[in-house]
């Protein structure tokens, strides 16, 4: 097969290929489709939270900030439970509603502690997803937080937010 006999759907089967991004080839649609729809399962993006939260009325799910209290009072999602990743299985069964769905959170997308305190209460049977880019990213996409010293909102960093609209399209 000529390169220009190519289609979006094919690759060259050599395993030789000079693409480092074909190089390993794409799975199958039905695997792909597996693998993305369970992602959607695992996680909930920053402007998906905020949207169900803005919406008023019970969005269905609590936010759990699973940092210190010392990173708590530097900011927070406005609502979010705090609970420390390290009490999770002392203190849960006393702050979460065991059917609430939890969406958990940390610092940001360098930080696995969301994803430590999601294992944490799903072994303790809650029903879990993670918040990709964690309170790093509900900052810079500009959504309002808490601090210890009360609300704070900063402008909407162009790299993680669409400038001048409420929707990025995806």
């Amino acid at each position: 097969m000529t390169t220009t006999q190519l289609t979006a759907h094919s690759v060259p089967s050599s395993p030789t290929h000079s693409n480092p991004v074909l190089r390993v080839p794409p799975t199958s649609p039905a695997a792909a489709a597996a693998y993305f729809g369970a992602s959607l399962a695992f996680h909930a993006d920053v402007s998906d939270v905020d949207a169900a939260l803005a919406a008023g009325g019970d969005p269905g799910f609590v936010v759990l900030d699973s940092r210190s209290t010392r990173s708590w009072d530097q900011g927070h999602v406005p609502g979010a439970v705090h609970l420390p990743t390290a009490l999770i299985a002392e203190q849960a069964g006393q702050l979460l509603d065991p059917v609430v769905p939890v969406v958990t959170y940390c610092w940001g997308p360098g930080c696995n502690g969301g994803a430590r305190a999601a294992l944490a209460l799903a072994e303790l049977g809650y029903q879990v997803k993670e918040m990709l880019g964690g309170f790093e990213y509900w900052v810079r996409e500009g959504f309002a937080y808490e601090t210890w010293e009360g609300a704070a909102q900063r402008e909407a960093d162009p790299l993680t937010a669409p400038v001048g609209a409420d929707d990025c399209g995806c």
